[in-house]
Parts: C-alpha cells; sequence; structure tokens
C-alpha cells in the first residue's frame, strides 16, 4: 500500500538532442517519452543501428499503448548528464556572482587614497601620529564618498561557459556615482517671459503718472513680484546647495586625505634619511617633491599609484640627500664665485621689479581713469541730459498751467519740492546700467526715472464754510442777519522730488551701484560736460581802483552785495542743499538760484546752465550775445569753454568798466571767487538778463 504521508517524487521535463527526458530528480533517474526517431549513432554497427530503426518504426506505427514488456528502460547516462548540466548551471551563476563582488571590492579599494603601510612603518613611534591621522582622514573619505547619490547603469559582460564550450553575453546593473549637475536645467521661457513683464511694466510706467492709484497698485505690484523672485531664488540655491553638499564634503574629505598622506611621506622620508633634518632648504625642496610625486600618483592610479608613489619618495629623498651633499662641497670649494653669482642675480631681479612696477603702475592707472569714465559719446551724455531737462520743464509747464486746466476751485493749495537733478547722476545711472548708450536707448530709461523721481498729486478737498447773509422782510420791513452754509473747494498740489541716487539704489544691481558710485564721484572724468563749474585754480581778484560804467538798464546792488560775501566758500554748501540735493553737485547755477532766490525771486531758478539756465532767459527775450554792452548788476554770465555751444559755467555780473566784465561765480574751482574778463573773451556765450523793475 502506498504510503500516504510520503510526499510526491520531484519529476521535471528537459528537451534533449534524442527528445524530451522526463527527469525524477528524487530517484535520479530520466526517462525517454518522446516518439520521434533519434539519430543516427555513428559509433554502433549496421545491424545494431538496424535493429534500432525497427523497433521506433514498430513503436510508432502501433495505434495501441505500450504494454509492459515494450515499456521504455530507464536511461541512466542522460539522468546523470542532465544532472551534471543542472550543478553546472548552478556553479556557474554562483561563480558569476562571487566575480561580480570580487570587481566590485577591488574597484572600491584602487579608487581609494587608502595608504597601505609596511610592518617597519606600523612599528615605528615616530610615524604612528601621522599614520594615525592618514588612516582618519581615509576613513572620512569613504564615508564621504559612500554619501555620494548612485545610479544604477546597465553595462554588458561576456562570459565564457565552459560546459557549454561556448562564450556568453549578459546583461546586469553596475552602481555608479552620480555626477552633479552644475549648471542645472534652463527654462526656454524664461526669456520671453521676461521680455514681456518689462514690455507691460514699462507701458504702465508711461501712463501711470496721470492716475495715483494706478501708480500706487503698480509700485505695490512690483514690490511683491522682486519678494517673489527673491524668495524663489532663495529656494532654488538652497536646494541646490543640498544636493551639492555631498560631492563638497568628499572633495573636502579628498583634499585633507592628500594632505595626510604628504605630511606621512614628508616624515617617513626624514625618517628614512635623518642627514635632511639638519638642512631647511633640503626639507622645504624634500616635500615640494613629495607633493608633486603624490599629486602624480593619484591622478595616474588610484591606490596603486599612491603605494608606488611611496616608493618614488623614498628615491626622491636618497637623492635630495645626495644632491645636498654635492651642493655643500661645491660651495666649499668655490665660496666668491657663488657669492658673485648671488649678487648678479639679486641685481637682475632689482632692476626687473623696477622696471615692472613702473610699468604696473602706469598701467594701473591707465585703466582706472579708463574704467571710471563715462564710455558714451560727449554729444550723447547731453542730448540725454537734455531731452531729461526738457521732461522737467514740460512738467513745470503742467504745474504753472493748473489753475487753467482745473478752473472752478475756490482755492490753490501748492506743496512743491525743487524741479531739478543732478545730471551727473543722471549720467553715472545709465553708464552703470547701459554701459554706452544713446538718446534712443536711453529714452525708455529715463521715462522710467522721470516717472520715479518725480510724483505730482492732485486732490480736491471741500469745506464747509459759513457766510452771513442780511435780509429785509418785504411787509415788516425787519432786517435779519443769518449764517449760511457754503462749500468752498480747495485743490492741493503736491510734488515730491525723490533723488535720482536713492532710485538707483533701488533699480541696479550691487556690482551696478557700486560702479554708479565710482562713476557719480568722479564724474565720469568729465566734471564740465554738463555745465556748472570753472576748471580756474587761481585765486579771487580784487576790485579796487575798478571805475564801472554801467549801461542804462536798472540792476540790483543788493544781490551783488550778497554775492560777494560769500567770496572764500569751498564746497558749495548750503548753495546746492538749498536747492534741494542731498550730496555735492556741480553748484555754479546753484548758487545764482540762491542769489536770486534771497532777494524773493522764485524764477529763475535753475541746476543746469544749458539745459535750464539759458532755455529760461532766452524763451522771455531776456538773452544778449557775446559783446553785448548794457549789462546791469545782477544779470547772468555763461561761459562755454570748449566752445561746443554749450554752456558749461554760470555767475553773477557785477559790472564793466567799459573793457572787462566782472564777474562773482560760484564752483569756480570749487570755490566762491570774483573774476574778470575781456568783453570779446571767446569763452563767454552770453548774458541773461535781468528785469530788476
Amino acid at each position: 500500500m502506498k504510503d500516504p504521508l510520503k510526499p510526491r517524487d520531484k519529476i521535471t521535463q528537459k528537451m534533449t538532442r534524442d527528445g524530451l527526458m522526463e527527469v525524477n530528480e528524487t530517484k535520479e533517474t530520466a526517462e525517454l517519452v518522446s516518439k520521434r526517431i533519434q539519430d543516427a549513432e555513428f559509433g554502433k554497427t549496421p545491424q545494431q543501428q538496424a535493429a534500432q530503426d525497427a523497433a521506433q518504426l514498430q513503436g510508432t506505427a502501433s495505434p495501441l499503448p505500450h504494454v509492459a514488456e515494450h515499456a521504455a528502460k530507464p536511461d541512466t547516462g542522460t539522468a546523470e548528464r542532465v544532472m551534471e548540466h543542472i550543478d553546472a548551471a548552478h556553479t556557474r551563476k554562483a561563480s558569476k556572482k562571487a566575480v561580480r563582488k570580487a570587481q566590485q571590492e577591488a574597484t572600491a579599494k584602487t579608487s581609494s587614497s587608502r595608504l597601505q603601510f609596511t610592518e617597519e612603518e606600523l612599528a615605528a613611534p615616530e610615524l604612528e601620529r601621522y599614520i594615525e591621522k592618514s588612516n582618519k582622514a581615509a576613513d572620512r573619505l569613504d564615508a564621504a564618498k559612500a554619501a555620494i547619490p548612485k545610479k544604477k547603469k546597465l553595462t554588458t559582460e561576456r562570459t565564457f561557459d565552459e560546459a557549454a564550450g561556448k562564450a556568453k553575453v549578459r546583461l546586469h546593473f553596475e552602481e555608479q556615482e552620480k555626477q552633479p549637475n552644475i549648471k542645472g536645467k534652463k527654462n526656454l521661457l524664461s526669456r520671453p517671459a521676461q521680455e514681456a513683464g518689462i514690455f507691460v511694466h514699462n507701458k504702465i510706467h508711461s501712463v501711470e503718472k496721470d492716475n495715483s492709484g494706478v501708480e500706487g497698485a503698480h509700485k505695490s505690484e512690483e514690490a511683491a513680484e522682486k519678494g517673489a523672485k527673491y524668495g524663489a531664488r532663495k529656494l532654488k540655491q538652497g536646494y541646490r546647495s543640498h544636493k551639492l553638499k555631498p560631492y563638497r564634503k568628499a572633495a573636502k574629505a579628498e583634499k585633507a586625505t592628500a594632505k595626510a598622506n604628504v605630511n606621512f611621506q614628508y616624515h617617513k622620508a626624514l625618517h628614512d634619511n635623518p642627514q635632511l633634518t639638519s638642512n631647511p632648504v633640503s626639507r622645504f625642496w624634500q616635500k615640494q617633491q613629495i607633493k608633486r610625486q603624490y599629486a602624480k600618483a593619484a591622478k595616474n592610479g588610484g591606490a596603486k599609484g599612491i603605494k608606488g608613489a611611496v616608493q618614488n619618495t623614498r628615491k626622491a629623498a636618497a637623492k635630495a640627500a645626495e644632491k645636498t651633499r654635492q651642493a655643500a662641497a661645491f660651495v666649499m670649494r668655490h665660496p666668491a664665485g657663488v657669492l658673485i653669482a648671488i649678487a648678479a642675480l639679486l641685481l637682475i631681479i632689482f632692476v626687473f621689479a623696477g622696471l615692472s612696477s613702473c610699468s604696473a603702475m602706469f598701467s594701473g592707472s591707465m585703466n582706472g581713469v579708463i574704467g571710471t569714465s563715462y564710455t558714451s559719446e560727449d554729444s550723447d551724455l547731453v542730448a540725454v541730459e537734455n531731452n531729461y531737462a526738457a521732461m522737467e520743464n514740460g512738467l513745470q509747464s503742467e504745474i504753472d498751467a493748473i489753475e487753467s486746466t482745473h478752473p472752478g476751485y475756490d482755492e490753490y493749495r501748492y506743496d512743491l519740492d525743487t524741479i531739478g537733478h543732478n545730471p551727473h547722476e543722471l549720467a553715472s545711472y545709465l553708464t552703470a546700467l547701459l554701459q554706452s548708450y544713446t538718446p534712443e536707448s536711453a529714452q525708455a530709461e529715463i521715462e522710467r526715472i522721470f516717472s520715479m523721481q518725480y510724483t505730482l498729486t492732485l486732490t480736491e478737498e471741500v469745506e464747509i464754510r459759513y457766510r452771513t447773509e442780511t435780509s429785509t422782510d418785504p411787509e415788516t420791513g425787519e432786517t435779519t442777519t443769518e449764517e449760511v452754509p457754503y462749500e468752498y473747494h480747495i485743490l492741493n498740489v503736491k510734488l515730491t522730488n525723490k533723488p535720482i541716487s536713492s532710485i538707483a539704489e533701488e533699480l541696479l544691481t550691487p556690482e551696478q551701484f557700486e560702479m554708479f558710485k565710482v562713476y557719480l564721484e568722479t564724474s565720469g572724468n568729465k566734471p564740465l560736460i554738463f555745465g556748472g563749474g570753472s576748471p580756474d585754480t587761481g585765486g579771487s581778484e580784487d576790485l579796487s581802483g575798478v571805475h564801472f560804467v554801467n549801461g542804462t538798464r536798472p540792476g540790483n546792488q543788493e544781490v551783488i552785495d550778497l554775492a560777494k560775501r560769500q567770496v572764500g566758500n569751498v564746497g558749495g554748501y548750503p548753495y546746492w542743499s538749498w536747492y534741494g540735493f542731498n550730496s555735492r553737485v556741480e553748484w555754479c547755477a546753484c548758487f545764482v538760484s540762491w542769489c536770486y532766490g534771497q532777494m524773493g525771486l522764485s524764477e529763475p531758478r535753475f541746476a543746469g546752465c544749458q539745459s535750464q539756465g539759458v532755455p529760461w532767459f532766452q524763451s522771455r527775450g531776456q538773452w544778449g550775445a557775446r559783446g553785448y554792452e548794457n549789462l546791469a548788476p545782477g544779470d547772468a554770465i555763461f561761459f562755454d569753454w570748449d566752445l561746443d555751444g554749450s554752456a558749461d559755467h554760470v555767475g553773477l555780473v557785477i559790472g564793466t568798466d567799459g573793457s572787462r566784465v566782472y564777474t562773482v561765480e560760484g564752483n569756480s574751482g570749487d570755490a566762491c571767487k570774483i573774476k574778470s574778463y575781456s568783453l570779446n573773451y571767446e569763452c563767454i556765450k552770453g548774458y541773461g538778463l535781468m528785469n530788476w523793475d
């Protein structure tokens, strides 16, 4: 009876050359179950082969199932071959796995910077400290490299199957270090989006001054946009720094390991060659040799190369000792010749050092001048300044016409900052931002700056006031008086002026703002290009003995006396401060305007000679060309130093003696001075004629 608890035999089927085989792996037997005709075996006799073929034909022709006497006998030889094939397959798989593991371990060893120390080195107490440092540094390097992100790459492996006698190519995944992404991903839409944003902002800037609500909303939107960009940039930088941290840590650990290994090899060389410790030159030269040997070995061959570097270092140490002994012997034999050679070498070094310092000083000064100068053409600088001044004149005209363009109010209240700017601030800002510019390329930017510098706000206010009205009763004739309320309409006009220097700090990058400050401090090495000063460095002149012969026009001696009391002022304070500037500017026009203002005049008031002063007088028909004789005290005199048709400087006329004109000028060599010129002096552009009636 069959045991019910006994497990079934494990039976598998294998396709062999003879046909399908049924293998009982439990009993280790095999049985041929295929009915196909077997291939001829050339080792049998013809009679044996014929009997085999007849038996096969008989078995296939019979429709009856096999009976007991015709059952195929177990083929023990085939079973043995099948079992050997299975064992060989398991063995090949295990051997390939072991080989792959050994390769990985070998790769890890060769890529490490760990030194292999001999028993003699480990036993030396002088080297124990440096060996310990080298091992610790190598441990930190291995840990840092293990923390670097890995990736699996599909690679091919060619193996040879000894059992089958064939070569095979297999695919497997190999673990490799991920390379850091230095450049990062580029967004192809970032540049078009940026250009579109700039276009939209410029369009809004061009119309926002007409509506304070739109302007406030736009500024809030710009601030929010800047904050969002700043936050996104910081998040991206933090994420990137976090991703690159393992690579930085590994590079730092590798550098520390190299230093520790070089230090060990250096002290090993000193240990093997005690004669080197007595000569500091030899020690220094030896350490440099070790560094070069180690760097070369680490670059060429990992651990194997580093191990070879130790041998090379030992050879270099012995060679250094021999070279040192030879050099000392040569110096002892030829002391005088060595001293002469050293003296000649030092002399050559001093001569070349002096020549190179002079050339460096010259080139440095030239580079300094070029690097701090305005890069645009002079004509473009002046044209852009004139365009900006024209916009300011337009703003002044708009304010002057408020009562006609906004009629119907009972009262107009004005709270106005000064209209004016420092031309060098504008030129420094545009140069720092655009480098070189023309009126066309700078137009959009000066419109943007103008809208940020000046804010004109009109606010309507209604007050309830009372007036006394008297009425008479027609029947009784009684007269009554009562207070009657009425609306009193007020228009508040407010103008604020924000300095261009404050705007530049908001709009420019830190590098651009540093260049802006340099350009402003040096005035682009063109201090008189916009007028506003005299290069004269002489002293103030004495008016003793001068007999003035003035014309028929009335003048103002009081303003001249005030101006002469300012002689000796250096730096222009308080004139540019009174005008509204936060720091020093070219202040000759500010000085003239200040003098007029102290006389109670609101006009003329200008900070630029060519852009503001000359147009003010010419537009009112109050202009006299060079050679004009009917001068009066208090008139303005304009100068054109470089004869390019643009006014560079302005002062006040004291009077004339018939051949010379005498003046009081601010910013003449950065000081207030009394000067005189011939009436036909070619640099006199003309006169602004004041009406003192």
